[in-house]
């Protein structure tokens, strides 16, 4: 018989059924905070929000990924990031996540293979404290630690990628529960936000367009949009005019589908 996970939690008591995920204390639930940044997007271009900018693109098979940094001093014995951990998924739609040592602008393969990465963390630093340069996953032909093709960034100085796309994990479904999208930047123009979902089938979908001239726009979704395993949600945004700043947040409820 497969087992089927209830949102119920431990103690079922009146403590915040959130915190109590938050805590690992619901089986086969978790909970995915993803914030995206793009520090320039330029008008009438549509581009992902996330640190490296343009279109967030996947690869066509899985391959193992060259990570490097465009910094010397992100290395093993640095003074910048020194370990750096990739979650993505494999060629099958599994999550996969392994430490990789860094060696400079020089590209260390990683032993898992990916068609795109969730995120990216460094774990270890030199004592700078952050990474001092920035951070690439990707394929191709590495030029000063910089991938042909760039499927994972961490901007210089930030720890941890701020990608404004996630797909959802073979075994599970997600729950898109709140969503947002902001600019500080914008005058004598405005930003087009696309809250878009690419479907297993590679489908990519619009499900839904704003535009707001400054602050945010913000959703909280009483009834949550059900994302079905090896589906991206994402965030997209154009301009009317150039050198815009945008950012994003999703929270996602994961629950692991039945056995």
């Amino acid at each position: 018989m497969s087992e089927v996970f209830e949102s119920l939690s431990r103690w079922n008591t009146s403590e915040d059924f959130g915190l109590q995920v938050a805590r690992g204390q619901v089986r086969g639930h978790r909970i995915i905070h993803l914030f995206g940044f793009n520090p320039d997007v330029d008008s009438g271009v549509e581009e992902t929000v996330w640190t490296y900018g343009g279109i967030y693109t996947h690869l066509a098979s899985p391959s193992k990924l060259k990570i490097a940094s465009g910094s010397t001093n992100d290395a093993s014995a640095g003074t910048g990031a020194r370990t750096v951990q990739i979650v993505g998924i494999n060629g099958t739609g599994g999550e996969v996540f392994e430490t990789v040592t860094l060696n400079g602008q020089t590209a260390v393969e990683t032993t898992h293979e990916y068609t795109e990465v969730n995120n990216m963390v460094v774990m270890t630093v030199g004592s700078g404290g952050k990474n001092a340069g920035q951070i690439y996953a990707g394929t191709g032909t590495v030029t000063l630690g910089v991938p042909a093709n760039v499927i994972g960034h961490i901007a210089a100085g930030d720890n941890n990628s701020q990608t404004g796309h996630y797909t959802i994990p073979k075994g599970y479904t997600g729950y898109l529960t709140h969503g947002n999208i902001s600019t500080g930047t914008t005058t004598n123009g405005y930003v087009i936000g696309k809250l878009k979902l690419r479907l297993p089938s590679k489908v990519i979908i619009t499900a839904a367009t704003v535009t707001f001239f400054s602050g945010e726009v913000d959703y909280d979704f009483k009834y949550p949009i059900k994302v079905e395993e090896g589906s991206c949600v994402f965030a997209n945004a154009l301009t009317t005019k150039d050198n815009e700043a945008v950012s994003c947040y999703f929270e996602i409820l994961l629950i692991k589908n039945p056995e």
